[in-house]
């Protein structure tokens, strides 16, 4: 099989999966969201922080050194399963050891228990791990679905039952154990492959040249992201905390399901190609066209649409995000750029670049968090928005540097598409504020409109882009071409 056509097939199957298994989980979410209080997924959430942060310790880096590296031996990834056991094993007992403060610090008696599950919850992924890393280096995300799909169900009719049997948080941290138990042993039951009981120092030593830059940037990120929860949390309330967390996670459900498709893919392509700069550059500008093709309209409705898509997948009782989404949906829409960016850093090997870039950015973005949060909620969500907006050129500059290719040049590739949007957004906005009709109605209408008038006015002013991202989607005359 071609590189194109494994290229192809593995969008498909990597669309399939995310749209499949964040359809579900946020299906989910909606039937939750009106059974739980928000304190609830506000109280769940300050355990973001630590189990994030746990995780990434136990992987250190080594999934993506891993799949940069392509060509590894049994030894190898042996070694990368058995150094997963072991730091899954040490960061469980450690977040065990200090779940007694973490309650103390919330004043959530408990924050303890459900520290005590997550941290039981981490250890068993450890065992699935170097699975789902083979994986997707073999670009097999038909498996990954699979596997993704059947989790998410079981573990959405868990937390739906235990919600409706009044187990209030409890429900939310058996969805997270349930998908994970299924998760590892279907991963065992649908990959052949099996540890041999060696441990090599010298693979160890090579994955950490790499992975711990990636660990450290991914520490960093974590950490910085979730500390504005943290704050809210211990500022002002649980209940704002989760108004924060749900209108962040309804901003980036269609981030994580777009840059899911295309940067799972595009890490191991990007890889592939990594010594061909020419290559790279043009696998960077196709991915960028079709993500911001489809990213722009739909982050613009949330902005527009905040309102009627809180009413109706929610419930009024979640009307206090409406703005926090709006303001973040402001800051997400450069996102996929900023992704796509960091990957090609990654897939060259750079990833201590990576790491001093994230390094850079979220030194910046905590320091005027922390200011912003004696300001109040809003003023937080406005700073983050800001930051995102302004780190874009911080993340495009090695792209400009080793592949002549940087941030303006990136823009202006977009531009017209950039054009394209504000026409839809004049129209729904005027939509919503011209008619009262029912959320729902609202919602359905602005979708529609919006869509039809974004497509048109694409046709008409970058018709060029248009018909390379539909030819990349494979709705064109042609299939598109990494190269």
């Amino acid at each position: 099989m071609t590189l194109q056509k494994k290229t192809m097939n593995a969008a498909k199957w990597s669309a399939l999966d995310i749209f499949a298994r964040q359809g579900l989980q946020f299906a989910v979410s909606i039937v939750l969201a009106h059974i739980l209080a928000p304190e609830d997924f506000g109280v769940f959430a300050m355990l973001a922080l630590f189990i994030g942060a746990a995780g990434i310790f136990i992987d250190s880096g080594f999934s993506s050194a891993l799949i940069q590296r392509q060509n590894t031996t049994l030894a190898d990834e042996s070694t990368v399963f058995l150094f997963n056991l072991a730091m899954g094993a040490m960061t469980a007992l450690l977040l065990s050891a200090v779940a007694p403060w973490i309650a103390a610090f919330f004043k959530r008696p408990t924050l303890q228990y459900l520290t005590y599950v997550m941290a039981f919850n981490l250890f068993v992924n450890a065992f699935g791990a170097i699975h789902n890393t083979l994986l997707s280096r073999e670009m097999n995300f038909r498996t990954i679905a699979r596997v993704g799909v059947v989790s998410s169900v079981v573990a959405g009719v868990v937390a739906i039952y235990m919600a409706r049997e009044g187990y209030g948080v409890w429900s939310l941290a058996g969805q997270t154990v349930a998908a994970g138990i299924v998760t590892v042993v279907l991963l065992w039951l649908w990959h052949p492959w099996r540890p041999v009981w060696v441990f090599s120092l010298s693979s160890m030593r090579a994955c950490f040249r790499f992975g711990g830059y990636e660990m450290a940037a991914a520490l960093t990120d974590v950490f910085s992201t979730n500390l504005y929860l943290i704050i809210i949390g211990k500022m002002y309330s649980i209940r704002d905390a989760g108004f924060y967390d749900r209108a962040q996670r309804t901003q980036q459900l269609p981030i994580m399901v777009m840059m899911g498709i295309i940067n799972r893919v595009a890490f191991s392509v990007f890889s592939m190609v990594a010594e061909d700069r020419e290559r790279l550059a043009r696998g960077l500008r196709r991915a960028q066209a079709l993500s911001m093709f489809m990213h722009l309209p739909i982050m613009v409705g949330i902005i527009i649409l905040a309102r009627p898509i809180v009413l109706v997948l929610f419930g009024p009782q979640w009307l206090s995000s409406v703005p926090i989404l709006q303001v973040l949906g402001l800051g997400g829409l450069f996102w996929p750029m900023h992704v796509l960016n960091l990957t090609i850093l990654k897939a060259q090997g750079r990833a201590d670049l990576f790491f001093w870039i994230t390094i850079c950015k979220k030194t910046l973005t905590i320091s005027l968090t922390v200011a912003a949060s004696f300001y109040g909620v809003m003023a937080i969500a406005w700073m983050l928005s800001a930051v995102s907006l302004l780190t874009y050129f911080v993340n495009t500059h090695y792209t400009g540097k080793f592949l002549a290719y940087g941030g303006w040049r990136q823009l202006s590739d977009l531009a017209a598409n950039f054009l394209s949007v504000i026409p839809m957004a004049v129209a729904v906005y005027f939509m919503v504020a011209k008619t009262h009709v029912p959320p729902f109605v609202q919602l359905v209408l602005g979708g529609i409109l919006g869509g039809a008038i974004y497509l048109l006015t694409c046709r008409l002013m970058c018709e060029k882009l248009l018909n390379e991202c539909l030819q990349i989607m494979g709705i064109g005359k042609r299939a598109a071409q990494i190269s």
